[in-house]
């Protein structure tokens, strides 16, 4: 098809929007039955099968591309925290507790693409000419493993209402430690530079935060995204070794994570570039299944790199929608789940609460000296006596 482009640029671009769309070539492997002409069918019938509802949600994703792709990068270049935001359970926006920033966080087991998935991000929104983020100066160790949390502003833009933060993979014979300081960043927060335990030995002690670190603001997480490597899954399910799913699912369904009760984390599917069309939806649809989510709702298949090895850019219009998509719905998510503020009444409450704690600790010290005295009286009484 690519030798065959040479006509002129409608030619070139049509072709390469084609591409873009590779689960297009589908209606030509699949017997007459895939593609555009099955998602098609299956938006006829009654019940579709989870393969066509995944056809169907990357056919949406593409003609929103084509239509919307410019409008929701300026919702995004011009969004402020609090915009998303939604009233409920009669509270008003000035007594919800907004932060100023809203942050990101992207989770995942080693090797799954989250630093690929920044750049792409940058080239994605940033689009100011400049060279991918992670070919600067990383925050990588020597096994090119992020070794620090990273705060990205993934738009360049002095006035950005979020950011994204870069976590180190968490490995699958670890996946204890890992998941115990994921749920201290989700429950402390998180700040840029911070040093991540699962760089250094298990039988290491903690590593102190560099001193150039301690002073960047520490964020709290409002809303964090999985990624997943879709490659792994899948020979995962071939190969029977359970590992790298049962990893993935633990981190998925960990309780720490869950912004609200009721919705799964947003998960990002990586590498399933590395697979054939068939066998990418195939993994899509088994690995959701074995998650117990749905294949449509909050799941996304990006690309990062393309088959030449470099960032995906605006020739593929498709997956620069479903980043800006993945990242529009967390805040989305984020907007709709912030916490209400302290009244002043709970603000009397601790006050006085811990007044008391204060007051009875001091009586108990009181109580405990005055005893010993009294002990100490009666001993000396004692011997005057004898």
């Amino acid at each position: 098809m690519r030798s065959s482009v040479q006509a002129g640029d409608d030619a070139s671009e049509g072709s390469a929007a084609f591409a873009a769309c590779w689960w297009r070539c589908l209606e030509f492997d699949g017997g007459g039955e895939g593609g555009r002409t099955e998602a098609a069918a299956g938006s006829r019938g009654a019940g579709a099968s989870p393969r066509v509802r995944v056809l169907r949600e990357l056919e949406r994703l593409a003609a929103a591309a084509n239509v919307s792709l410019d409008d929701i990068r300026h919702k995004l270049l011009t969004y402020n925290a609090g915009d998303l935001w939604l009233p409920a359970g009669g509270i008003s926006k000035k007594e919800t507790d907004i932060p100023p920033v809203i942050t990101i966080l992207l989770l995942g087991l080693a090797g799954t693409g989250k630093t690929a998935l920044v750049e792409l991000m940058y080239c994605v929104l940033g689009r100011s000419g400049f060279l991918p983020f992670a070919q600067s100066i990383p925050l990588a160790g020597n096994d090119g493993r992020t070794q620090c949390l990273e705060e990205h502003n993934v738009l360049r833009s002095m006035r950005n209402g979020f950011c994204i933060f870069d976590s180190r993979g968490l490995d699958c014979d670890r996946m204890a430690d890992g998941l115990e300081e994921v749920a201290e960043w989700m429950g402390e927060g998180v700040s840029h530079g911070q040093p991540c335990r699962g760089a250094s030995p298990p039988d290491a002690p903690a590593p102190a935060s560099a001193p150039h670190a301690t002073r960047f603001l520490r964020r709290r997480v409002n809303c964090p995204i999985v990624v997943a490597n879709l490659y792994e899954l899948h020979h995962s399910l071939l190969s029977g070794d359970p590992r790298p799913l049962e990893a993935t699912r633990d981190l998925f369904h960990y309780p720490p994570i869950k912004i609200s009760p009721t919705d799964s984390p947003i998960l990002v599917l990586t590498h399933g570039d590395e697979l054939s069309p068939e066998e990418r939806i195939q993994a899509r649809v088994k690995t959701c299944e074995y998650l117990g989510v749905s294949e449509t709702n909050g799941v996304y298949d990006i690309s990062c790199l393309n088959e030449y090895g470099t960032v995906v850019d605006e020739m593929d219009p498709a997956t620069s929608y479903a980043v800006a998509e993945a990242i529009f719905r967390a805040l989305v998510v984020a907007d709709r789940t912030h916490p209400a503020k302290a009244s002043i009444k709970e603000w009397l409450l601790v006050v006085i609460t811990w007044a008391m704690c204060a007051l009875s600790t001091l009586f108990a010290f009181l109580s405990c000296c005055c005893s010993k005295l009294a002990k100490t009286n009666r001993e000396y009484t004692k011997l005057r006596t004898q």
